[in-house]
């Protein structure tokens, strides 16, 4: 279809469209949307999982002969990788559309990971890894950003919590998978861990098939003056879900919104909001994202070296204790989530936020003392997680709908490259370093740091966040263009 502004820049256009999007019921076509764009947070589980999964096995002669400082540095360039794709693909979501980037974005992660299963060397893999970070990063701002202007306003908390919370699903199925892979029943032990990465390449190829049927964002589309496109493209929303009688539907409410048409948003005006109008949204956002990526990264990729050093466990059996972690943290936005939308935003996102980093200062304790065996801390660390998801999906929630329509994309990607680097990229390399000393202590101090962030971040929340449950993104947020 053709992509020719109909409305010619510097014309102000009235439109309906966030309001009809908004007011849509809930359908099968909203579920096969997320079914389509919600597989992003799988396939970055499904990474981390298989990464924490494989670790100790990366370090024998089977593997790669890695150090365990090596596969803490690998698991930071695929976060570093991940932290340039976002940035870069969240520009060009905002500047040329969701779908054209959810697109390459995909097919940039699934060749990347395919590929790491074929690395021979420390150099090899980190790269490969780092690729593979690069598509991921981009997910997280295309997808994101398309989700939130698809979903009607009054279900998007619990929607969006749910799609992030399917991080947990790839991790039960990396989990799962390297139990199987590594085994050494149905495939040679010497290349039960390739496999596990070409898992993730062939779901990459599934997803990027179902994304084709996705239509572009609307609300991007009339910023940018295709507002036939739009139209048509809502109009066949409505006929669908209302079985061809859009009269039906509920009727709209507010006014139109008034938007002055502009192929792209320059850089001033992105900072100047940021930095200017919004900035206190966006110290809110960055504490928000780094306490979550460090928490996540710090325990989740040294959780295997943990369980090898501490607990002597042998390499197959890791995968059997990072498992109940994907569980329980799949469970936790499936099961509170919908309190987001109805005790509201600002009280789930504190009390998540802070009850996580007070049970994971609790487990820190016995497990320095060494009162704590395997079975006890991964117990306790499976409630932190249940807990902890649903705080991180609400950090990116929040990311996603305090900034205009014009840069969200973009905020996604500057608050998860920020958060990462931060909180991220460092972190499994400062845990490598504390379990590399053998000593309980070091590496509870390691998760009590995790625990401070996490209650900081829950404070700020209480004292500073911005109540959106039920509302338009557009009224949390005024478009930059609207008249």
């Amino acid at each position: 279809m053709a992509t020719t502004p109909t409305v010619p820049n510097g014309q102000t256009i009235e439109t309906d469209i966030p309001r009809r999007l908004d007011r849509l019921p809930w359908s099968r076509w909203h579920l096969r949307i997320l079914t389509a764009l919600g597989t992003s947070w799988l396939l970055d589980g499904l990474e981390v999982t298989l990464v924490g999964s494989l670790a100790s096995i990366l370090t024998t002669p089977q593997g790669l002969s890695l150090t365990d400082k090596q596969v803490t540095a690998a698991a930071s360039t695929y976060l570093a990788g991940a932290v340039f794709g976002a940035l870069l693909f969240g520009y060009l979501t905002d500047r040329l559309g969701r779908k054209k980037l959810f697109l390459v974005t995909v097919a940039t992660y699934s060749l990347a990971t395919l590929a790491s299963a074929f690395s021979w060397n420390f150099l090899s893999f980190a790269i490969l890894r780092s690729l593979t970070g690069v598509g991921i990063g981009g997910e997280y701002a295309a997808i994101n950003s398309a989700v939130d202007e698809l979903i009607p306003g009054r279900v998007r908390g619990t929607v969006d919590l749910i799609v992030n919370g399917t991080f947990w699903i790839g991790g039960t199925v990396g989990a799962l998978a390297s139990i199987y892979l590594l085994s050494g029943h149905a495939i040679g032990g010497n290349h039960g861990w390739r496999f596990a990465f070409g898992i993730g390449g062939v779901l990459g190829v599934v997803i990027f098939l179902l994304r084709l049927s996705v239509p572009e964002s609307p609300r991007w589309l009339m910023l940018r003056g295709q507002e036939q496109r739009a139209e048509e493209i809502v109009h066949r929303i409505e006929n669908k879900i209302s079985g061809g009688q859009p009269n039906s539907l509920p009727k709209l409410e507010g006014d139109p919104l008034k938007i002055k048409v502009r192929d792209h948003t320059p850089w001033r005006d992105i900072f100047a909001n940021m930095l200017g109008e919004n900035r206190p949204r966006t110290y809110l956002g960055l504490i928000l994202m780094i306490a979550q990526a460090f928490f996540f990264n710090a325990v989740f990729f040294s959780y295997g070296l943990v369980c090898k050093t501490f607990f002597h466990i042998p390499d197959k059996q890791i995968p059997r204790h990072l498992l109940p972690f994907a569980i329980a943290s799949f469970l936790g936005p499936l099961t509170i989530g919908r309190l987001f939308d109805t005790v509201g935003r600002k009280k789930m996102i504190s009390i998540t936020y802070c009850a996580a980093g007070i049970v994971l200062a609790g487990t820190a304790i016995p497990f320095a003392t060494g009162a704590a065996g395997p079975l006890t801390v991964s117990i306790c660390f499976s409630v932190v997680f249940f807990i902890a998801s649903s705080a991180a999906s609400a950090a990116y929630l929040t990311v996603s709908e305090i900034f205009p329509l014009e840069l969200r994309a973009f905020a996604i990607a500057v608050f998860y490259a920020l958060g990462t680097l931060a909180g991220g990229v460092g972190a499994p390399l400062f845990f490598g370093e504390l379990i590399d000393t053998h000593s309980r202590l070091a590496v509870s101090l390691g998760y009590g740091l995790g625990s401070i962030l996490m209650l900081a971040a829950g404070v700020c929340e209480a004292k500073f966040g911005i109540e959106t449950a039920g509302k338009s993104l557009e009224s949390i947020s005024k478009p930059l263009q609207s008249g």
